[in-house]
């Protein structure tokens, strides 16, 4: 997932939509699911830099995968919506799928079978670089977090685990054995942001920061809103932002965003190939649009325009 520039988010990029409402379990279930899905890995795996890189980025989100009941319908659907291209992966017994575009990784998708009866979201887990993913669980524990899978080692990718943090938002982390993406801007169809909706952004910063040394900006709010803007090296990672008051079920949850044209074109797209649009397309900060939508199995992602105009050239 590529950075943004900071001077760049001078009109920042942190987005002002409404949570999508869902249930604790269902999100939670899906990726406490994951945590079981591998008890060991006997396959190749997509690496995150290839040639390998010397670079580490350490807050940068860097990866995501999906856990979904149905893996071709969720190839299909993203194929048609992004252009990606999939290679299908058995690892003991698990389908996985490696998603790229133009040759390069960018996401992963787990099969993962819901049982009978049971009601569960898919949803996609967002993964932050690390240089040390056991010194990071430390760190996250005594900063109240919960170990929701223990550091384990994947060939090819590196060492990882998942959290939940102090507000239940669940995130991963990753030491890369083979470097980090570089600091590059986000082509469409690729992954370009990242937000937490939370009902503290104040709380769930000095976590963040903590665990990941971010600086931290406050930015310019609209009424009770509050945002947050997470930056590294220079570069904005992510946003934090505050929970709608008027939604008591919704639940701390990041949410990815991928880099689209068009906004309203797209959500339409998303609609004929079988998802859903939770918020329809509205005018972001900067002056493109910014819409949330669901694929087909419930997983839901944002699509976030980033106009010709704002250079994509990326300098510190």
């Amino acid at each position: 997932m590529q950075a943004i520039n900071i001077e760049t988010v001078s009109r920042p990029r942190v987005l002002a939509v409404r949570a999508w409402r869902a249930s604790r379990h269902s999100l939670l279930g899906a990726l406490l699911a994951f945590a079981g899905v591998v008890p060991c890995w006997a396959a190749t795996f997509p690496a995150l830099a290839d040639p390998v890189s010397q670079e580490h980025h350490v807050g940068k989100f860097v990866f995501v995968e999906l856990v979904t009941p149905d893996l071709p319908a969720s190839e299909r659907f993203y194929a048609g919506l992004l252009g990606w291209t999939f290679r299908d992966i058995q690892v003991d017994g698990t389908r996985y799928a490696e998603a790229a575009v133009d040759g390069h990784p960018v996401a992963g998708l787990i099969h993962k079978e819901v049982p009978v009866g049971v009601r569960r979201q898919p949803a996609w887990l967002s993964f932050i670089a690390v240089r040390d993913v056991d010194a990071a669980r430390a760190t996250a524990l005594r900063n109240g977090a919960k170990v929701l899978m223990e550091p384990r080692d994947v060939p090819n990718r590196g060492r990882e685990a998942i959290f939940a943090d102090p507000q239940g938002a669940v995130f991963a982390v990753l030491a890369s054995t083979r470097g980090d993406p570089p600091d590059t801007l986000a082509d469409a169809g690729e992954w370009i942001w990242s937000s937490l909706f939370t009902p503290d952004p104040d709380k769930g910063a000095t976590f963040y920061q903590a665990l990941f040394d971010y600086e931290v900006f406050d930015l310019p709010s609209t009424g009770s809103d509050q945002h947050v803007l997470l930056a590294s090296e220079g570069y904005a990672r992510g946003s934090m932002n505050m929970l709608s008051a008027d939604r008591p079920m919704a639940h701390a949850h990041w949410l990815n965003y991928v880099r689209v044209d068009d906004a309203v074109k797209m959500s339409a797209k998303v609609v004929a190939l079988g998802g859903r649009v939770l918020v329809e397309p509205r005018a972001d900060r900067h002056g493109g649009k910014v819409a949330v939508v669901a694929d087909p199995q419930g997983a839901p992602f944002g699509l976030l325009e980033w106009t010709e105009t704002d250079s994509k050239e990326v300098t510190k």
